[in-house]
């Protein structure tokens, strides 16, 4: 569908295309500098260190023509370099806008890969690929600078989140082996005191327990068949339940499969924690009030905390540094790794005697961890509105015309 004052042009009528050179790993150790080079990964925007020389200087595309990331598009601008495995793309008019262009080729530049054996987008077909664009260059830079502000939003919040991971693993670390004294202060060894234990120096408050020795029942898997699934019944928590990154608060077990009988044996309540015994081994859930009732399968082990120890605090310990090592000692397996119900219970932590500061200890962690879970939210609703808006804005289905008017009318 042809839309009002847009153009029909392949992408060689728009650029002369280009492509990098051979720069090896050895040339980047041997000329370190401040120009980037770029290749075919996605990370950090395709940069894959930095020389003291540059082979391009102004606006560009560069696209991967050959390997896993064949035909994904970047805007480049300023001095840098790119590797063989890039191609280039410079505009031949002043007034074409390369980063409008970069946001429209890159909805279009995957359905040209070539899939045999391995994935390639060369410059014979680059160059032929058909595009849409305005005519005029004030709509193309409006619409671009539309979507490089919901892509900056997308950079900031990542950059939040994963400083925020950062700071949880240094929490974690910190606040799982010493803990919090009664100012609400970390304990360090130069202010408290700490003694010697198998697992290292820990606060002379704490202790070592098994895991066996600090539930209120004994730990237990699932007995429930996966292929069991009826409708309406009574939902049963698989491994594949707990994997993944959920976009809500992770506290959150998330279930569709259902069976008609439920299993004493197997039956978990609000509170408990579900433990993966195979496949992802080690990941911790804890059971919410929804799923209260719901059945485990056999990959999976339920624990009850003890009255004296606080569960969401267990549910932090389990995932500490100090666990995952000894899991690492014990599991089997090499198509599918696994933790037998024995070795889970022989676990060691290191655990307050006070109830309170293990309370506070878990609160602390899973509030850190609420934050990230919201932030990951944000970040899915942006992504959300950035596709809508490529749709609406590359596609000329909604126009920019009425915010141009709007801009030259403002003085």
């Amino acid at each position: 569908m042809s839309v009002e004052g847009w153009l029909q042009k392949k992408v060689s009528d728009l650029c002369d295309l280009g492509r990098g050179r051979v720069i090896s790993a050895q040339e980047i150790e041997l000329k370190p500098g401040i120009y980037p080079v770029f290749s075919s990964q996605s990370q950090k925007r395709g940069e894959m260190g930095r020389i003291d020389t540059y082979d391009f200087d102004g606006e560009y595309i560069t696209w991967t023509t050959d390997g896993a990331y064949a035909g994904t598009v970047f805007y480049r601008t300023g001095r840098f370099n790119c590797t063989n495995v890039c191609g280039t793309l410079h505009a031949k008019s002043s007034q074409l806008s390369m980063e409008f262009l970069a946001y429209k080729i890159s909805t279009v530049a995957k359905k040209h890969v070539s899939y045999v054996g391995n994935p390639k987008l060369m410059n014979n077909v680059m160059s032929n690929i058909g595009l849409s664009l305005p005519e005029d260059p004030a709509e193309q830079t409006q619409i671009a600078a539309i979507l490089s502000t919901i892509d900056r939003a997308i950079e900031q919040t990542e950059a939040i989140i994963a400083k925020q991971q950062r700071i949880k693993t240094g929490l974690m670390q910190d606040l799982l082996t010493k803990g919090i004294d009664e100012d609400g202060n970390v304990r360090s060894e130069e202010t408290h005191e700490f003694k010697d234990s198998a697992i290292g120096r820990i606060p002379v408050e704490w202790e070592i327990r098994t895991l066996e020795s600090i539930v209120d029942e004994p730990i237990t898997y699932g007995i429930v068949q996966a292929g069991s699934h009826v409708d309406g019944g009574i939902p049963y928590i698989r491994t594949g339940d707990m994997a993944g990154d959920f976009l809500e608060l992770e506290r959150l077990l998330r279930t569709s499969k259902k069976i008609a009988t439920s299993y004493k044996r197997s039956e978990v309540s609000a509170g408990d924690i579900v433990f993966a015994l195979r496949a992802t081994v080690g990941k911790v859930l804890p059971v919410s009030q929804e799923l209260s009732g719901s059945n485990l399968t056999q990959g999976t082990a339920k624990i009850s905390a003890a009255y004296d120890i606080n569960q969401t605090f267990l549910l932090w310990a389990l995932r500490s540094s100090i666990i995952a090592r000894q899991i690492q000692l014990v599991q089997k397996g090499t198509t599918f790794s696994e933790i037998t119900l024995g070795d889970l219970r022989k676990l060691r932590l290191i655990i307050p005697r006070s109830k309170e500061e293990q309370s506070n200890i878990g609160t602390q962690l899973r509030d850190h961890q609420d934050n990230i879970q919201l932030m990951k939210i944000i970040l899915a609703k942006y992504k959300e509105t950035k596709e809508g808006l490529m749709q609406d804005l590359l596609t000329g289905k909604v126009r920019v015309t009425e915010l141009l008017k709007d801009a030259e009318a403002s003085p």
